[in-house]
C-alpha cells in the first residue's frame, strides 16, 4: 500500500499516461524480509510487469525493494526508464543550517549500504538519527491513517527525540506519508517533514521524456489499474481510498481492479 504514496506524485506529473500499480500485500512486510527475499519479490513482480503487461517504464515505489533490487534491474534492462525511491535525506539536510533530522524508516531500509552511503554523505552537513519503525507500516495497511492507537505508537517511538530540538524529519518508507499529519502532530509544525516522492515522480518523467515514450496528447486521460497480490478484495478498495484520500486530482482518473491471476 505504501508505494499508492508515490503514485499520486506520478499522476500529478502524467495524467496522460496508462498506470499500473501492483501491491504485493501477499509478502508484507518488505522492510523485515531478508534482502536476497526483497530482491527475488521485486525482479519477479518487475519481470512480469515488462514481459507480460508491456510496460514501457518502472518506478519501484518502495525504498527497501530499491536498495534491494533497482542495481539488478537495471542490469536486466539497461533500456528501460527505471526509477527507484530513496530516503529524502538531501533536501532535508539542504533546508537549513547544520540542521537535526530524524529518518523514519523499516529497519532493513537502514542496514542497506545504499542509506549508510546517504548518510555518510550528508553527516557534515547535519545531524542525522536513524529510527527503524517496526510496525509502524502496518498501520497504513490497515487503514488506520490517524486516532489514539496510532498516536500512541508514534509518540513511543518519537519520545526520545522531541528534546533534540529536530529541524526534520525524513520520511524513509512510502507508507509513511499517509501518517504525515499525526507525526506533525506530535513534533510540531516547525519540523519540516520530508518524503521522497515527488522526487521520484519527477525524475520518472524526465526520463520518459529523454527517451520520447511520453504521452503529449492534452486531451487523453490516463487509466489506473490496482492490482494486489493478496487477492483481496478489501485491499483493493483501500487502494482506492488511500489513492483518492485528499487527493483533489483523483477524480479525473479512470480506476479499475485488475485480477490477481494476471500477476
Amino acid at each position: 500500500m505504501g508505494g499508492i504514496s508515490v503514485l499520486r506524485e506520478i499522476t500529478k506529473y502524467m495524467p496522460q499516461e496508462d498506470i499500473i500499480y501492483v501491491g504485493d500485500s501477499a509478502n508484507a512486510p518488505y522492510g523485515t524480509k531478508d534482502v536476497s527475499v526483497v530482491r527475488d519479490l521485486t525482479i519477479g513482480h518487475i519481470r512480469n510487469l515488462v514481459e507480460c503487461h508491456r510496460a514501457k517504464a518502472i518506478a519501484v515505489a518502495c525504498n527497501t525493494a530499491t536498495s534491494a533490487a533497482v542495481a539488478d534491474l537495471r542490469v536486466m534492462y539497461p533500456d528501460l526508464p527505471l526509477v527507484g525511491v530513496e530516503p529524502a535525506i538531501k533536501p532535508a539536510v539542504l533546508a537549513g543550517d547544520h540542521g537535526r533530522i530524524l529518518v523514519m524508516a523499516t529497519p532493513r531500509t537502514l542496514a542497506e549500504p545504499k542509506f549508510r552511503n546517504l548518510q555518510h554523505q550528508y553527516e557534515d552537513l547535519a545531524e542525522i538519527y536513524p529510527l527503524p519503525c517496526p510496525g509502524l507500516m502496518e498501520y497504513v495497511e490497515r487503514g488506520i491513517l490517524k486516532g489514539p492507537e496510532l498516536e500512541d505508537f508514534l509518540r513511543r517511538l518519537l519520545e526520545p527525540y522531541l528534546d533534540r530540538n529536530l529541524t526534520g524529519i525524513v520520511l524513509g518508507c512510502t507508507h509513511y506519508p499517509f501518517l504525515r499529519d499525526s507525526i506533525s502532530g506530535i513534533v510540531g509544525e516547525e519540523v519540516g517533514i520530508f518524503d521522497g516522492g515527488e522526487g521520484t515522480a519527477k525524475e520518472l518523467n524526465r526520463r520518459l521524456s529523454e527517451a520520447g515514450l511520453k504521452e503529449t496528447d492534452p486531451d487523453r486521460r490516463g487509466s489506473l489499474t490496482f492490482y494486489n497480490t493478496s487477492g483481496n478484495t478489501e485491499l483493493l478498495e483501500l487502494s482506492r481510498f488511500l489513492f483518492t484520500h485528499n487527493n483533489p486530482d483523483a477524480s479525473m482518473w479512470t480506476i479499475r481492479f485488475g485480477d490477481r491471476k494476471d500477476l
